[in-house]
């Protein structure tokens, strides 16, 4: 009964996944009505209602949601079947749907996605930025690129490159005030506080006798590590920030490293990560070896590469 309904429970699937038949219909690229359509002959096939339909929201029945979870079994190994012939052809296909942090999406993503989607034209990327931790299996992410120091996790991680964390300040700021140097010395200087940070407000350094830690009195505090490094180029005060941020500023000399001495041990890794599977999709291993081959190396070389022609 149900082996000419493959297309049927593929669909039921991504109603249930996405919560909605409109969303559905954007994820399988049909229109709303079409999918409305296959869900209707499904429960007349079946002959029970597998969803509750209000103007509102949908919700399974008590069959649908035994009956959802035999389908999300058959999709995933439709998936993964396509997967495994798509390695034979060795063409990625499809859409990429990744996953990463604001800032490092807009200053890294545009000039990494136009080489590669240059080499594999079948392509669709759907990016996706944020400072939020998304769900990746959840909210349907192939993979997504993580700034941290990576905790434990039923997610795989490849290791792209490691950053080292800079207290910078504009030449005009330091010209004005003066350069600290010494940490105890900020306490005295204004200063700008990345408050997705534990602790925002305290700063750790590593000196010849030891461990610093010094606590400022932030003149701005701000959730976003792009308008902390403006706010320090425009000579607002003094910022901790890290190196994939500063880098290109350093660079053209719009901000200066100071403390260099008291190298700040607040340091992190770029991560790719994706959900555990049993076969990794050509297109997310593929993007990931790209990833890893780019920033081979560490991050201060894929600057240089970056901003060679400036």
């Amino acid at each position: 009964m149900l082996i000419g309904n493959l297309d049927g429970m593929t669909v039921f699937a991504r109603v249930v996944e996405e919560q909605s038949f409109s969303g559905a219909a954007r994820k399988l690229g049909m229109s709303k009505s079409a999918v409305s359509k296959h869900v209707t002959k499904l429960e007349d096939n079946l002959g029970i209602r597998l969803l509750n339909r209000t103007t509102r929201r949908l919700s399974l029945t008590d069959a649908g949601v035994t009956f959802y979870q035999h389908c999300a079994r058959v999709v995933e190994e439709i998936e993964t079947a396509e997967h495994a012939l798509t390695d034979l052809r060795g063409t990625p296909r499809g859409t990429l749907r990744i996953s990463a942090p604001l800032t490092f999406g807009q200053r890294y993503m545009p000039d990494l996605l136009a080489e590669f989607m240059g080499m594999y034209p079948g392509l669709h990327i759907d990016m996706h930025l944020a400072d939020h931790m998304v769900d990746l299996v959840a909210e349907g992410f192939d993979m997504a690129i993580r700034i941290t120091r990576l905790k434990d996790s039923s997610l795989i991680a490849r290791k792209l490159a490691e950053f080292n964390a800079y207290v910078v300040a504009s030449p005009d700021y330091l010209a004005e005030h003066g350069e600290p140097q010494h940490p105890s010395e900020l306490v005295g200087h204004k200063t700008l506080a990345y408050t997705n940070l534990a602790s925002p407000n305290v700063w750790d350094f590593e000196g010849p006798d030891g461990p610093i830690n010094v606590r400022v009195n932030p003149v701005i505090s701000c959730n976003n590590g792009e308008f902390t490094s403006i706010a320090a180029m425009r000579g607002l005060g003094i910022a901790r920030e890290p190196e994939f941020i500063v880098a290109e500023a350093l660079h053209k000399g719009k901000l200066v490293e100071i403390l260099k001495p008291f190298n700040s041990p607040a340091r992190g890794g770029i991560y790719a990560v994706y959900p555990e599977r049993r076969h990794l999709p050509t297109k997310v291993r593929i993007f990931i070896d790209y990833l890893v081959e780019k920033f081979r190396g560490g991050l201060c070389n894929f600057h240089k590469s970056l901003y060679s022609g400036d």
